[in-house]
């Protein structure tokens, strides 16, 4: 979804205005004497200048697309008219990615954003066919990070008996995942015919995710001391180490009750790793939210509790259709959401959350 360019240029405005008030501050001598404020204006001067010089670069593509596709229209030659109309879909590529880069700039700044990210997808309502559509979602997000050259790592998951999950936890690391992560969290309703189904009737079922930051060491400060590990032998369906040795681990931290486990390694070392970076995201949320008793309740304010009516998008799959229906946003290219193709959903929720915020 591309923002009228109009309408975004009105937004960066005042950004050069800004960019000339800091230029002055950062000559200024009682700035120069104190270095935390120096280095504080000096990054909000970068980040400024760098927003501009987007803009400029979005400008000009922009021009470049209107310019391409009035000679594609205008070319007798069929060849030249498939070479610029293949240009067009390489500059709107660009135009997204810089719009993207430009709306996220211009959101009031959350110290969260620049982390990893940590997924929690779980199935709710719908038994079997729940569980099959949360490996979709799964394999969705793997794509979308793939496609932002992010890197995924599998902490924890629960096999269903048709291969789906019950439960499926991943950790995101690149370059600020939380900050596109972070609208995934909620219900998903998926509208379509089980494989499960004879008659071919259409069901409704739904699946939580939870999208919590990964927590540094810096963040918090666990006493070795609150910490109950449990090893045991893993179970379900896995491969041939389950059920074979025990290293599976979970571990509880005793203060809070908070839990995490993993089965998924062969190692214990790397289980309990696992479980660690899992347990560390959920107790940093609980202390952002001041909830220390327990991190349960922060990730139901997200997620509610998986009933068909607390949706934030839906997939149907007999229409080809996806809404998301926090922004009322319908997309007609079902398969090509599935295969991690989310920027425009993500895109639209950007825009929104700039128009509520600038």
């Amino acid at each position: 979804m591309i923002l009228d360019l109009a309408k975004l240029e009105e937004k960066i405005e005042p950004l050069r205005a800004r960019s000339l008030e800091l230029e002055k501050l950062l000559s200024d001598p009682k700035v120069i004497q104190n270095p935390s404020e120096a280095q504080r204006l000096g990054k909000e001067y970068k980040d400024t200048l760098n927003t501009l010089k987007r803009f400029a670069e979005l400008k000009n593509i922009t021009e470049q697309i209107a310019e391409t596709k009035e000679l594609a229209l205008k070319s007798t030659e069929p060849e030249l008219k498939d070479l610029a109309l293949s240009e067009v879909q390489v500059l709107e590529q660009k135009q997204r990615a810089l719009q993207r880069e430009i709306l996220s700039s211009l959101l009031p700044s959350n110290p969260d954003w620049v982390r990893n990210c940590i997924v929690e997808i779980r199935a709710a309502a719908g038994g079997e066919e729940s569980a099959l559509f949360a490996q979709d979602l799964m394999r969705m997000y793997i794509k979308f990070a793939e496609s932002r050259g992010w890197h995924t790592d599998i902490l924890s998951s629960h096999p269903s008996a048709k291969g789906g999950f019950k439960e499926v936890i991943f950790s995101v690391e690149g370059e600020k995942p939380f900050q596109n992560f972070r609208f995934e969290s909620g219900v998903h309703r998926v509208q379509r015919i089980p494989i499960t189904e004879a008659s071919g009737r259409i069901h409704t079922s739904t699946v939580t995710v939870a999208v919590l930051p990964e927590a540094d060491e810096v963040d918090l400060v666990i006493d070795p001391k609150d910490l109950k590990i449990d090893v045991f032998r893993a179970s379900g369906h896995g491969g041939q180490h389950v059920n074979v040795t025990d290293s599976a681990v979970r571990i509880t931290h005793i203060p809070t009750g908070t839990t995490a486990s993993c089965q998924d390694e062969r190692s214990q070392y790397k289980n309990k790793s696992k479980a660690l970076k899992i347990l560390r995201a959920r107790l940093l949320e609980a202390k952002k939210e001041e909830e220390a008793a327990r991190t349960a309740s922060q990730r139901r304010s997200q997620v509610g509790t998986g009933e068909r009516s607390e949706k934030i998008r839906t997939y149907n799959f007999p229409q080809n259709r996806v809404t998301d229906h926090r922004v009322d946003l319908t997309l007609y290219n079902l398969g090509e959401i599935l295969d991690g193709k989310i920027d425009p959903i993500i895109e639209a929720l950007l825009e929104r959350e700039i128009e509520s915020n600038l």
